[in-house]
């Protein structure tokens, strides 16, 4: 089953691991269907500054089309690029949008990583999913209408795996990304 692409290319439905590769350039260049729009828009924000861990995210909406997301780690800031196709009639064919986020890892107040686990037939216990959420000092905007509804409630930003969505090699690389955010949050910056 493959999928239109930006630009008239298709797109497989099941996408390249990413896990092997550590280095962003390499994992982006195997995983994203747009590496070149999100390495630039990183290396603009990065300028230099050692990648300590990132994360990355890819899927296919039947709405939409392709989602992408990339969350780098620099040990100060974690800089998120997302691209995603512009829907049927909001553009010319093939558009896409290109977003860029900076969140200091100051704002982070709390890293949360919930583990799912199995046990196989002879005893031997396994990661089959990973979420992650980081919670952060900023508001999450409310949706319209719904400003009175309750108490401001602090954005977060949330990531999982599965073995069937990313296998156990993005499990296991969004388990490292989680941790390593946790050991530099609370710590001063130089």
């Amino acid at each position: 089953m493959n999928r239109p692409g930006f630009g008239g290319g298709e797109l497989p439905a099941v996408f390249p691991d990413w896990s092997p590769y550590q280095d962003l350039e390499s994992a982006a260049r195997a995983y994203l269907r747009d590496p070149d729009v999100a390495l630039d828009a990183l290396g603009g924000v990065l300028r230099g500054a050692s990648v300590l861990a990132f994360t990355l995210e890819r899927f296919v909406n039947e709405v939409n089309g392709v989602w992408q997301e990339v969350v780098v780690c620099d040990g100060s800031r974690l800089i998120l690029w997302h691209g995603e196709d512009v829907p049927p009639g909001e553009g010319p064919p093939g558009s896409m949008t290109s977003s860029l986020r900076v969140v200091p890892v100051s704002s982070v107040t709390e890293v949360g990583c919930r583990r799912r686990l199995t046990r196989d037939d002879d005893g031997t216990v396994r990661v089959d999913s990973i979420d992650v959420y980081l919670l952060l000092t900023s508001l999450d905007e409310a949706p319209a209408g719904e400003e009175a509804t309750g108490a401001p409630r602090h954005d977060a930003l949330r990531f999982g795996k599965t073995l069937d969505d990313g296998g156990a090699g993005q499990i296991t690389r969004l388990e490292e990304f989680a941790r390593l955010v946790a050991s530099v949050v609370g710590r001063p910056t130089l």
